[in-house]
């Protein structure tokens, strides 16, 4: 008998009923006895533009539903080894953006008491900044594999040093992550100064703007992101806007000319090996896209950063 939990089939329940939790999880606050913990960080009060991503953590889970548990692309089974859980959402402070912060760090170090490696669902990308502030504190500076369409490493946004374009400047500040270990993937759009993207190159970030990638197949970028990481702990944070806009436009900031699904795909599972200690997927604003595609690519990126956790083993 398998005693790990194992996500609400289909065929038990129907797949528009049952739990709101990713991938019908059984909920737990029972920190010490998993592996894995999904969470919810519903917040938007870092956006500059469209918000809604509040609203993101609970259609991913409505979308991931659909989701079964074998891979049957990479034979990963996530659910065989790992015991995994959804843990519900953070209750951050819906009016301050500072206080949010401190919560999202606060329920981190919490969290990171336990070996288990959290996978958060957002939100906005102001959220990565206070988890790689925990992570940090556990782990060390770690590697970063950041997949956007920005950079997000503006120095202040209206005066402000902390919102959704400026966390990887203050985590490279606070000495958060290993500057010549994070990657940039999907970069592109439009910018203020010829130095938007230069200027963290200088740090030691390297950067692999989306237009070098069209028409490209990612294995062999992640295969080389992955040797160049080697063991070292590292966190992944998606956020859906590094994707085209035809393929997700619930997003609060879209720009044209992103990454393809399949490239989505195609790099995360080059990834696998790495020494992942925590996830990420945020800036999904369901109200920008009713049809609920967004919600449903973001949820299958989490599940596909799932299967290349350190202890997967393939069915």
């Amino acid at each position: 008998m398998n005693d790990f939990n194992q996500p609400l089939g289909g065929n038990e329940l129907a797949r528009f009923s049952g739990p709101n939790t990713f991938m019908r999880l059984p909920v737990t606050n029972r920190l010490d006895t998993l592996d894995v913990a999904f969470l919810g960080i519903p917040m938007d009060i870092g956006t500059s533009w469209r918000s809604g991503t509040r609203f993101g953590p609970k259609q991913i889970r409505a979308e991931s539903a659909m989701i079964r548990p074998y891979n049957m692309a990479t034979g990963a089974a996530p659910f065989d080894s790992l015991q995994i859980a959804d843990i519900g959402d953070l209750a951050i402070n819906t009016f301050s953006l500072a206080d949010t912060v401190r919560i999202i760090t606060e329920s981190y170090d919490v969290i990171l008491k336990h070996d288990l490696i959290p996978m958060a669902m957002g939100g906005d990308h102001t959220m990565t900044l206070p988890i790689l502030r925990s992570i940090a504190k556990k782990h060390g500076p770690v590697a970063l594999v950041h997949v956007d369409a920005h950079a997000d490493v503006n120095d202040e946004m209206f005066g402000e040093k902390i919102a959704h374009g400026t966390p990887f400047r203050r985590a490279y500040e606070e000495g958060l992550i290993q500057p010549d270990k994070v990657y940039q993937i999907g970069l592109r759009g439009t910018g203020y100064a010829a130095t938007d993207f230069t200027e963290a190159q200088g740090w030691g970030f390297q950067i692999f703007q989306a237009h070098e990638l069209w028409g490209k197949s990612l294995d062999t970028l992640g295969a080389e992101i992955r040797r160049d990481i080697g063991d070292r702990p590292v966190y992944i944070t998606y956020d859906i806007d590094s994707l085209d806009p035809a393929y997700a436009p619930g997003t609060g900031t879209p720009e044209i000319g992103g990454l393809t699904t399949p490239q989505a795909l195609q790099l995360i599972r080059a990834l696998n090996g790495v020494n992942v200690v925590g996830c990420d997927l945020v800036e999904v604003s369901p109200p920008y896209d009713p049809s609920g595609n967004t919600a449903l690519t973001a949820a299958n990126i989490l599940y596909e950063l799932l299967c290349i956790l350190p202890g997967v083993t393939p069915h």
